[in-house]
């Protein structure tokens, strides 16, 4: 085993993570590099109790080769008292809750595919998560001030702009594989191009710019060659019928697509729109989302309700084996970069990846303040994001209305303020009421949101 180079604690709140908390601790267990304890603070104890168990299972696999220690905690202020990080990945609401916000909307006529980061259902999201999310900015001044936060909640920029408004001096940012996915689409096209095989998505370098979700590359290159021939013959090959490496999957799976949105936004805007289809279908007026048959034609994966209770029934299913050690967890990569951008911070390497964060004039034409994604330079405690440019001006149109709309939802749970949340529910872009049905229906969501709505009171 390598040396171990340093010790750290780490806060994960929302501990009970039956996805990304899995994946996390797969990663570590991978690392001959970190030691210390990963302090798992969760709202039900019996699921952070349960990764408990499970992490530290994990740990007797002969593979394993980490040091860190998994342990669960009774209050947040256990969790965050000198913490060196603390990670935040919590999904506030029951599964009756997150179920309403895709399934009412539907019955007004809106359609989502995410629903979790914009349209009425991000809208919900966002009134359910923000108030958690000034306590943990509250806390984290309080007891681990110094700490780097690492955001991966939906929705993410609402989320980071809370905790940026709420605690002024935090060092946080969001951690998205917002881009990955297009990368490796760039990636593949470039291996048919030059006839070659195994280039890997990291060997694409590109520019991103734009916010998160809706996120865009204008600069992509290999080996120092512009890419952008490669990626718009694909995509006029690939516009009528998709890609797709599974075929039909985004019928059942919601999290599939065909990536013919991504195609028809670069091909109306010459810059490569980089979030999954799903997201930017969500971001856009419902010019792909009017109906499910549109949705279809456009091959994007749509969020069920059936599919929401079908994959909580899964998880807690593969819970059980995990504990009980009829099955592992799979050392792999966890998906995200956010074990690099640790090593990265502590010192042991340097990293350039996509990372979202305060805007501070890396892209000179949205506002100060507002929260942005673009590359960042990470190196010894130090996050320092890169200039990305200018976003242009047709696609500025509809980022600017996101933005304004992310900036008014945090100040309205900022101050309470209902009414001035329904001012957002209003301006959203996959809106389509009238006033009067838009009130009825987000009077109607929030009726479905009760156990939340004390904070507003």
């Amino acid at each position: 085993m390598a040396e171990i180079q340093q010790r750290i604690d780490i806060a994960y709140i929302g501990g009970g993570s039956m996805n990304f908390g899995w994946k996390l601790m797969g990663e570590l267990c991978q690392d001959e590099t970190l030691s210390g304890t990963v302090r798992l603070y969760d709202i039900d104890k019996k699921l952070s109790l349960a990764n408990e168990v499970i992490g530290n299972k994990t740990r007797e696999i002969p593979e394993c080769k980490t040091n860190m220690i998994f342990i669960a905690v009774d209050t947040l202020e256990e969790a965050l008292r000198n913490a060196d990080f603390v990670i935040i990945s919590i999904a506030a609401g029951d599964i009756n809750e997150l179920v309403s916000d895709i399934q009412v909307p539907e019955l007004y006529g809106i359609y989502q595919a995410a629903g979790d980061n914009t349209g009425p259902g991000g809208v919900m999201r966002a009134l359910r998560t923000l108030p958690e999310y000034i306590k943990f900015a509250k806390k984290i001044e309080e007891l681990c001030p110094n700490a780097w936060v690492i955001s991966m909640s939906e929705p993410m920029s609402a989320c980071l702009k809370t905790l940026y408004m709420t605690f002024p001096k935090i060092k946080a940012f969001g951690c998205s594989n917002d881009i990955f996915q297009t990368q490796d689409i760039i990636a593949d096209f470039t291996e048919e191009y030059l006839n070659v095989d195994n280039i890997s998505r990291r060997e694409i370098k590109t520019n991103v710019i734009g916010i998160n979700k809706f996120c865009w590359i204008n600069e992509a290159l290999y080996n120092g060659d512009n890419l952008f021939n490669i990626y718009d013959t694909n995509a006029r090959k690939y516009a009528d019928n998709g890609y797709e490496k599974k075929k039909l999957d985004y019928r059942n799976n919601p999290y599939a697509c065909a990536h013919k949105v991504k195609f028809d936004m670069f091909l109306r805007y010459g810059v490569i729109a980089a979030s999954s289809d799903r997201y930017l279908a969500d971001s856009c007026p419902p010019w792909y989302l009017s109906s499910p048959r549109n949705a279809l034609h456009w091959k994007v994966g749509m969020m069920t309700t059936a599919f929401m209770r079908k994959y909580k029934a899964e998880k807690i299913t593969r819970a059980r084996k995990l504990i009980n050690g009829d099955e592992s967890l799979h050392l792999n990569w966890s998906g995200t970069d956010c074990i690099a951008q640790i090593k990265a911070i502590l010192g042991h390497c340097n990293v350039i990846t996509n990372v979202v964060m305060q805007n501070i004039g890396q892209i000179p034409n949205i506002p100060l303040g507002a929260v942005v994604e673009t590359n960042a330079f990470i190196s010894k405690n130090n996050v320092k994001p890169v200039f990305a440019g200018a976003v242009p001006e047709d696609i500025l149109v509809l980022i600017g209305r996101l933005v304004a709309n992310n900036n008014m939802l945090v100040d309205a749970v900022l101050a309470k303020d209902l009414d001035s949340a329904f001012n957002a529910f209003l301006n959203d872009s996959l809106m389509t009421l009238d006033i009067n049905k838009a009130t009825e229906l987000f009077k109607q969501m929030l009726s479905c949101n009760k156990a939340h709505l004390e904070y507003y009171c």
